[in-house]
């Protein structure tokens, strides 16, 4: 079992940018993709970005162009940068960790990200 930790969420206005992070308890990017999703008000959980082992990365469409995951590996943390936020952004975002020899997944408590003026 790993814990994941995410920080950096909280209110910012349309159009700013946050950038969450997510720090595992050991290490684990070599054996586990991550990603992060996030579930909105009244809305199911959604996948918004992936890093695989070897670095690969994708995108849920909404957040092409404006989000960018990215992971430091001594650190064992995983990063969400966000930019041009606007209010269909809001939502809790949790760190999920998927070993892919077990397929275990681990997820974060999550943070809560709020766009509004």
């Amino acid at each position: 079992q790993v814990q994941l930790v995410e920080s950096g969420g909280g209110l910012v206005q349309p159009g700013g940018s946050l950038r969450l992070s997510c720090a595992a308890s050991r290490s684990i990017f070599t054996t586990n993709s991550m990603a992060w999703y996030r579930q909105g008000p009244g809305k199911q959980r959604e996948l918004v970005a992936r890093i695989a082992r070897g670095g690969n990365t994708n995108y849920a469409d909404s957040v092409k162009g404006r989000f960018t995951i990215s992971r430091d590996n001594a650190k064992n943390t995983v990063y969400l940068q966000m930019n041009s936020l606007n209010p269909e952004d809001t939502a809790v975002y949790y760190c999920n960790a998927l070993n892919i020899v077990t397929l275990r997944e681990d997820w974060g408590q999550g943070t809560q990200v709020t766009v509004s003026s």
